[in-house]
C-alpha cells in the first residue's frame, strides 16, 4: 500500500522505516516543521517548579539544544504523556519518569494521583499549537501549572508539482493523520490541487483528529484504539 506520512520530517523517517518493514510504500508529506526556542526553555527550567510535564518528543529535542544548562539529573520528576515521549526523556537523561496513557486529560489525572498539593507550580514544557486539554484538567483538579512554549510547529508549503509527484500521479491508499492541526493542513493542501482521494483511507490517531476530517471523507475514516503510532499503524 502507498501510505502518506504527514508527520514532521525528523519523525517521519522512523515511521517510514516501520512502514517498509510492514511491506508498505511510505510517501513522505511533512505538513509542519518545528522551530525550537531553547533560550525560553532554559529560562523556564531555571525558575522554581515541582515537576516537569512533557507531551511531545519535540520538547526533548528543544531541551537538547541547551545541553547541561537544562539541569537534567536523575532526581528530576517528569510526567510524560505516553511511552514514546518517555523514551525520549530517558534518552535525554531523565530517570524519575511517570508515564500517562497517551492523552492530556489522562496525564493530568495521573499527576494528581502522584502528587499532593505542590508548593511550587508544575512546569509544562510544550509547543504551539496544542489541544489544551491538559491545562484545563489540571485547573479543574486545582493543581498549579506554568505553561511554557519551547517550540512552534510551522506549516510547510508545497509547489503544485510536488503535490503532483506525491499524491496525484499515484493516489495513496491511506493517509496517516496525527493531530487536528495536521488534518486541517492536509485537507487545505489537497483542496487547492486536483487530487483524487476517492479510494483513500484516512487513519486518525484520535477522535479529535478524526473530527477535523471534512464530512465528504468521513466514511473512510478509521480511528486508532489508543493515541499512539503503533495503534495507528495497526489500522493498515
Amino acid at each position: 500500500m502507498r501510505v502518506v506520512v504527514t508527520r514532521p520530517e525528523i519523525s517521519a523517517a522512523g515511521t517510514a522505516e516501520r512502514l517498509k518493514f510492514m511491506g508498505h510504500e511510505p510517501v513522505l508529506l511533512p505538513l509542519s516543521n518545528a522551530v525550537h526556542h531553547p533560550e525560553v526553555a532554559a529560562d523556564a527550567l531555571a525558575s522554581p517548579h515541582s515537576a516537569l510535564i512533557v507531551t511531545s518528543a519535540e520538547t526533548l529535542r528543544a531541551l537538547a539544544e541547551i545541553g547541561s544548562v537544562a539541569g537534567i539529573d536523575d532526581s528530576k520528576t517528569l510526567f510524560a504523556v505516553g511511552e514514546k515521549t518517555a523514551a525520549a526523556a530517558r534518552s535525554a537523561g531523565f530517570r524519575n519518569i511517570h508515564i500517562g496513557s497517551g492523552d492530556g486529560a489522562g496525564l493530568a489525572d495521573l499527576i494528581a494521583s502522584k502528587l499532593d498539593q505542590p508548593d511550587l507550580p508544575l512546569l509544562y514544557l510544550t509547543g504551539k499549537p496544542r489541544a489544551g486539554s491538559l491545562e484545563i484538567r489540571l485547573e479543574e483538579l486545582g493543581l498549579p501549572v506554568r505553561v511554557t512554549e519551547v517550540y512552534e510547529m510551522i506549516p510547510v508549503d508545497y509547489r503544485p508539482e510536488e503535490i503532483d509527484e506525491r499524491l496525484r500521479a499515484h493516489p495513496p491508499h491511506a493517509v496517516l493523520l496525527y493531530s487536528r492541526e495536521n488534518t486541517v493542513r492536509f485537507f487545505d493542501i489537497v483542496g487547492q490541487q486536483p487530487v483524487s482521494l476517492c479510494e483513500t483511507a484516512f487513519l486518525c490517531i484520535s477522535t479529535r483528529t478524526a473530527d477535523a476530517v471534512p464530512a465528504a471523507f468521513r466514511p473512510r475514516v478509521r480511528v486508532a484504539e489508543s493515541p499512539d503510532e503503533t495503534a495507528l499503524l495497526a489500522l493498515l
